[in-house]
This record gives structure tokens, C-alpha cells and sequence, in this order.
């Protein structure tokens, strides 16, 4: 396995938050299964395990579809060697555009590949606090995509 320079990892990590928030801004999820190798492994405890991109993009623009506008804040990262931990934040505008947080945590583990791809990504979360969450957020109006 090559061992990438750590201000390659951490810039094709930056990237990796951007290009969410832009899918987000857009509503189009296409972009982030585009930053998974194509032999990727998405592991998401909750939905299931998918191999390849297009496995990848397909859960993905499935999982979205409900939530596009769903955004990711990052809490903190570690980096070693080729691996990314972070906590990253799914959170949800205020319906009412104010200051209510919507939110619930999640731990992600990415394993970089090169040429700014990830050939592994892991979410950890608590799904009843995404469920909370949710609830909180449609009964102030949220509305879903």
C-alpha cells in the first residue's frame, strides 16, 4: 500500500467535506460517490456495506433524496498515515431560519486511495439520535426533498 504525504491525505480530506456541502447546496449526490475509487467500500452500519462507486452512488442518491440538504460540519479529524477519523455533524437547517440546531453525530473513517479517491469509508452513529433529530426537525416544519 503506498503511504501518501499527510498534506495530500488532509487536502483530499478538506475536499471531501466541500464536495458534500456543494451536493448539499445542489441537491445532487452524484459528486461524492465520484470521490470513491471504483473498487470503494462504503460501510454504513445502519443501511448496509456497498462495494464499488456505483453501488456507492446509487445508495447515496437513494439515502439523499429525502434529506439533499442535509450538512456536514466536522467537530475534529485525526489523520495517520492514509486514514482519516473525524467527527462530522449530519445536521439540518432551521426551518425556520433561525438559530435551532438540528443535529446528531457521527464518526467517519476514510482510507485514502490517491488522486484525491477514498477506498474506504465507514459511519458510525447513534440511528435513534438521527431519528430524534429528524422528528424535532419535521415537527418545527422541516420539509423533506
Amino acid at each position: 500500500m503506498t503511504a501518501f504525504p499527510r498534506a495530500e491525505v488532509e487536502a483530499a480530506f478538506h475536499d471531501f467535506i466541500a464536495v458534500g456541502d456543494r451536493c448539499a447546496e445542489s441537491r445532487d449526490w452524484n459528486p461524492w460517490a465520484d470521490i470513491h475509487s471504483e473498487d470503494g467500500l462504503w460501510v454504513e452500519h445502519h443501511l448496509g456495506t456497498y462495494r464499488g462507486r456505483e453501488a456507492i452512488r446509487a445508495a447515496i442518491v437513494e439515502v439523499m433524496k429525502p434529506v439533499p440538504m442535509m450538512y456536514f460540519p466536522v467537530e475534529w479529524f485525526v489523520i495517520e498515515g492514509n486514514r482519516v477519523v473525524s467527527y462530522i455533524w449530519q445536521q439540518m437547517p432551521d426551518p425556520r431560519g433561525g438559530g435551532e440546531i438540528y443535529r446528531f453525530g457521527n464518526v467517519t473513517i476514510l482510507e485514502y486511495a490517491g488522486d484525491n479517491l477514498w477506498s474506504f469509508q465507514e459511519d458510525i452513529y447513534n440511528p435513534n439520535e438521527a431519528t430524534e433529530m429528524m422528528k424535532r426537525w419535521l415537527a418545527a416544519g422541516g420539509k423533506l426533498g
